[in-house]
């Protein structure tokens, strides 16, 4: 008799007491089960049992009999449960242990390498202990955590994409502003450059003027002579007439021969007209590295970058700052240099006794005040005002910065002044001696630091100061040691030298955790970090420095401004 094929299947599947679930899904064929996977949630035959064994990522899987799967698919509360997560760190083997101490599910090898401590009743297996283990109170609970932090996260998510079209708004708008910026700019040129061409033309037609009553002259003069040589001709015979013409022709000679030796020299001239661009606008755009500054705004405050900068800068362009003015009787020294709130630079001239200050989009000195006395370190006390120091006569000056620049009170000390911070309401001053002194703003002294706690002098030559971004570090420049760290109460830390460095001076911060050290005699900058510890050489004398005694930095601009000695510019590196 003969049957179907799906009566053949049946009679075969009422044979088997288990069948393959992947055979009977994936390839509708009936074949007997040898095991039940866990993992797999399903039966195997013998071919799936071996692939089982063949594939790294089944290897691992817990295979039951197939009576088991029995149970569990009828009887689930009577199965041993497993876990079926695998180990991030120790790939294939299963989370089955708990450890109560760390409060987490580990593997085997986690609990041999990384649990060695824990006691032996804190380690349980997860299966044989999950009657215990297993709370449905908590799996609630942490199911109403999950629900509420993926909420949390898709409105996040969604407060980000929105920033994210703002972002792009403003890249645009930002982007619009340059292309007006620079559209209006070059109107400006080709505005200047319509004059200049205008002046050409007007030029050219004045010279042009000129040559052309010169030529008539000429003309005119030829004219007349070869009128008079036909009537020295006409006049043989009649020696009165001769004479007179004589006369006249010798007159006409005269007159003709100034003309001549006047044109000479209007010949041996250069071309009368030239054009000589305006060499200080070339070299201006030269020095520019953008139109404008790009900031990074939250909301409508500018955002306090708090990263740290670990490699090494290095220099993208630089350019000369002339500090010299009219009225200064000799070369310029500046000692020292701050940048205000509102971005200007403020730089000592000791020689010309004056303070002036630099206006950083014209790079030029757009304000100045005399001082009575030869100048070296400054710094802002506030958004209005500035201290400088006088060396020998031991005062610090205060000077107005608003407005016009002008010099208020004094403050006299027991002591010569170079270098000076401000912090706190309190002034830090050195002696370019072996002190550090602490004073409040009506010059009480509140502090000397001299040694460190062991008795060791820390300063040969102390020079200039600076704290960094937080106040939790001050930095000193010290002639003949280095740079000399301190915590933000004065407590010592540590002292650095280095062989790149000669006769430090002038020292500043970037707000990044990185120092600016000057080297006077070693004619560079070197960067260090926050905990002394030397970055590497940023400027050299091939950069243009020279003699430099002071520097400061620009944050937002990553600008570093360098004074020297006996020099009529100012040193301005952009950094990356």
């Amino acid at each position: 008799m003969a049957y179907s094929k799906s009566f053949q299947a049946k009679m075969s599947e009422e044979c088997f007491d288990f069948t393959c679930t992947t055979c009977e899904e994936n390839y509708n064929k009936i074949v007997e089960a040898v095991r039940y996977c866990i993992e797999c949630s399903g039966y195997c035959c013998q071919s799936c049992t071996d692939a089982h064994k063949a594939f790294p990522t089944l290897r691992n899987h817990n295979l039951l009999d197939a009576s088991q799967g029995s149970q569990a698919g009828n009887q689930q509360s009577t199965l041993p449960e497993f876990p079926t997560e695998r180990c991030s760190l120790h790939k294939g083997k299963i989370l089955d242990v708990y450890c109560q101490v760390h409060d987490d599910v580990v593997c085997s090898t986690c609990i041999a390498t990384n649990h060695k401590s824990c006691p032996e009743n804190s380690i349980h297996s997860v299966p044989d202990m999950i009657g215990t283990l297993y709370r449905l109170d908590d799996t609630k609970r942490i199911n109403r955590q999950l629900r509420k932090l993926m909420a949390s996260m898709k409105s996040m998510s969604k407060s980000k994409d929105e920033k994210l079209e703002a972002l792009k708004g403003a890249k645009n708008e930002a982007i619009e502003k340059v292309e007006l910026f620079e559209k209006a700019l070059k109107s400006m040129i080709g505005r200047a450059a319509e004059e200049s061409k205008s002046e050409i033309v007007t030029t050219y037609q004045e010279l042009e003027n000129d040559i052309l009553q010169d030529k008539h002259n000429v003309d005119t003069v030829d004219d007349e002579l070869q009128q008079l040589e036909g009537k020295l001709k006409g006049s043989e015979g009649n020696r009165a007439q001769r004479f007179v013409c004589s006369k006249q022709a010798d007159k006409k000679l005269k007159e003709a021969e100034r003309l001549k030796v006047n044109q000479d020299k209007r010949s041996n001239e250069d071309v009368p007209l030239s054009f000589t661009p305006n060499q200080s606008v070339m070299n201006y755009v030269k020095g520019l590295h953008g139109i404008g500054q790009v900031k990074r705004l939250h909301g409508t405050g500018q955002v306090n970058v708090s990263r740290k900068k670990v490699d090494m800068y290095r220099i993208k362009g630089h350019r000369d700052i002339d500090i010299r003015m009219t009225g200064d009787n000799v070369t310029c020294n500046s000692e020292g240099c701050c940048l205000t709130k509102d971005n200007k630079l403020i730089v000592t001239d000791n020689f010309n006794k004056k303070l002036k200050r630099i206006n950083l989009d014209t790079m030029s000195v757009e304000d100045y005040c005399k001082l009575d006395d030869i100048s070296y370190a400054i710094c802002c006390t506030d958004v209005k005002e500035v201290a400088v120091t006088y060396y020998s006569s031991g005062r610090i000056q205060f000077v107005s910065i608003q407005h016009k620049m002008s010099p208020t009170r004094q403050i006299k000390l027991p002591h010569t002044c170079y270098g000076i911070t401000s912090k706190n309401d309190k002034l830090y001053v050195t002696d370019d001696g072996s002190s550090l002194y602490v004073y409040n703003m009506t010059g009480t002294l509140l502090n000397t630091i001299t040694s460190d706690n062991s008795g060791t002098s820390l300063f040969s030559n102390s020079r200039h100061i600076t704290f960094n971004e937080n106040g939790d570090k001050m930095f000193v420049g010290d002639l003949h040691k280095g740079l000399v760290c301190f915590d933000g109460a004065g407590n010592y830390l540590s002292t650095s030298s280095d062989n790149d460095l000669k006769n430090v001076d002038g020292v500043c911060v970037d707000g990044y955790g990185n120092v600016f050290v000057v080297g006077y005699n070693s004619h560079n900058v070197v960067q260090y970090n926050e905990d002394g510890k030397k970055i590497g050489v940023i400027v050299q004398q091939q950069d243009g420095l020279f003699g430099p005694i002071s520097v400061c930095f620009h944050q937002e601009l990553n600008r570093l401004f360098v004074t020297m000695d006996s020099s009529n510019v100012v040193k301005m590196y952009e950094l990356e």
